[in-house]
């Protein structure tokens, strides 16, 4: 099950589904939002975001309440995860699969939330996106990440970097898994 691809306008909702938002990453947090605001998007913050109410962010039950409220909201187009950090995993018993698999919609984060968008993908069959977590789009040194965000959910570009790019292999070999491709 794929995903719709984005449009200027859409909303992008941003959900904590590991550590917090804490006033050290405010600064980060503001510049992603004006970063997504500036090409268009409007943004919009899971009410549970900047709770710390178990020093690892709001409870399992609140930050898994933010996700199944992303996507029962038909106005919101794709969920990005703040950042990485902890316990991602300690949401999974108050997903509702039914709900996610009912409202497919783009979903991207990598560190800890590898585990949210593999479960995901492993309840639901939705395509899911390993990459840049909110935040990163401002505190990269570089914007690569933010451009292929863009390539992919808004052109449906799968090319990774510039053609003109030259790629060498690190380690050759052969290995086994599941692709998912569009």
């Amino acid at each position: 099950m794929k995903p719709h691809t984005l449009k200027y306008g859409d909303i992008i909702g941003v959900i904590a589904q590991s550590e917090p938002i804490l006033d050290e990453n405010l600064e980060d947090i503001e510049r992603a939002k004006a970063m997504l605001e500036g090409i268009g998007f409007s943004v919009k913050f899971g009410k549970h975001v900047y709770e710390n109410t178990t020093n690892y962010g709001a409870t399992a039950r609140a930050k898994a309440e933010d996700i199944n409220e992303m996507f029962k909201d038909k106005e919101v187009k794709a969920i990005f995860c703040a950042m990485g950090g902890f316990n991602c995993n300690g949401v999974f018993d108050y997903l509702d699969f039914d709900l996610i698999k009912a409202n497919p919609k783009i979903i991207m984060g990598y560190s800890d939330p590898t585990s949210l968008i593999n479960c995901i993908y492993a309840k639901t069959g939705l395509v899911t996106f390993h990459g840049p977590n909110f935040k990163s789009f401002a505190d990269l040194e570089t914007s690569y990440g933010f451009e292929e965000m863009k390539k992919r959910f808004l052109e449906e570009d799968l090319l990774l970097g510039k053609s003109k790019n030259e790629y060498r292999v690190i380690k050759s070999g052969v290995a086994e898994g599941v692709l998912v491709r569009r």
